[in-house]
């Protein structure tokens, strides 16, 4: 008698470990592809050299949008430049020249870097100008 129940109640915990295996198998066929992540924020007054927060890729592109560039020179140019943060000297990425950012507050300038891997990324700022302070009214990088 006992071991027929034991037999019972081993063959329900299949059915009902077999049932939510199936429903997991269900949801995850249901569940919509992973997205690309982004951040947003703008930019205040920063010198050349300046670098972004750091944010983790899990490989693909990069893209980073300014909207509303200013700077306290003569300049109409903002460079951006893509590094990837590693040990030893951080490998940086084409350099993008936003220009129509700068023709009014609501005009914006795009650049997009192919994927170079899973990593820790940031952006500098005018890497290797002097004296030219930028303001960015809005910014937002998509990974």
């Amino acid at each position: 008698m006992r071991s027929t129940r034991l037999i019972t109640l081993r063959e329900s915990g299949r059915r009902i470990g077999t049932v939510g295996l199936g429903a997991a198998a269900v949801l995850g066929l249901l569940t919509a592809p992973a997205h690309a992540a982004s951040w947003s924020g703008s930019l205040t007054g920063v010198i050349p050299g300046y670098e972004s927060r750091r944010w983790y890729d899990t490989g693909g592109s990069t893209t980073i949008k300014f909207t509303g560039c200013s700077t306290d020179g003569s300049t109409s140019v903002t460079n951006v430049t893509l590094r990837k943060d590693t040990f030893g000297p951080d490998p940086y990425y084409v350099r993008a020249s936003f220009t129509q950012c700068h023709a009014s507050s609501t005009s914006t300038s795009t650049g997009t870097w192919s994927d170079h891997g899973a990593g820790d990324y940031y952006f500098v700022v005018n890497d290797g100008a002097t004296g030219v302070r930028t303001w960015v009214k809005s910014l937002t990088v998509s990974y």
